[in-house]
């Protein structure tokens, strides 16, 4: 499935004050943070009476439940909320490769887990940073043309 576009605004204040009463959080929060950065939903597309949500920041922790940005609604109908919960605990194994791939939403998601919503644009621009690091032609270099 197409990973949700619903996009917000961070209001920063209410941000940083749930985070920073929140246990197990860290001192600082990531740069970034402030009145101009937006939030994309994660989840998968899915219909107006189910919450958006949008990972903030790790935990300590790997393991230990992490803050996330919750809303629905959008401009003076926005309603929104930070909560700090666990990780769903859903595990994709490939018996073949022996890779183990986690869920990478919140514990009691809406359906589907992460492995299953993709993000095209997202795709297209994580192909192109690995590219270039690696060295390979890309469109902006001799040889090279944009990929299909």
């Amino acid at each position: 499935m197409l990973q949700c576009t619903a996009v917000t605004q961070v209001p920063p204040d209410e941000v940083l004050s749930a985070l920073t009463t929140s246990d197990g959080q860290p001192d600082e929060p990531p740069d970034g943070l402030g009145p101009d950065h937006f939030l994309l939903c994660e989840l998968a597309g899915h219909d107006e009476h189910i919450e958006h949500a949008a990972h903030l920041w790790p935990a300590e922790t790997p393991s230990a439940p992490a803050p996330w940005f919750f809303w629905t609604g959008t401009g003076a109908d926005l309603v929104h909320r930070v909560d700090t919960v666990p990780w769903c605990p859903a595990v994709l194994r490939h018996l073949g490769t022996g890779v183990v791939r986690l869920c990478a939403f919140f514990d009691h998601h809406v359906a589907p887990h992460s492995w299953s919503v993709t993000d095209p644009l997202g795709d297209l621009i994580a192909e192109r940073v690995v590219s270039d690091d690696h060295g390979h032609e890309g469109p902006d270099r001799p040889g090279g043309r944009p990929q299909p």
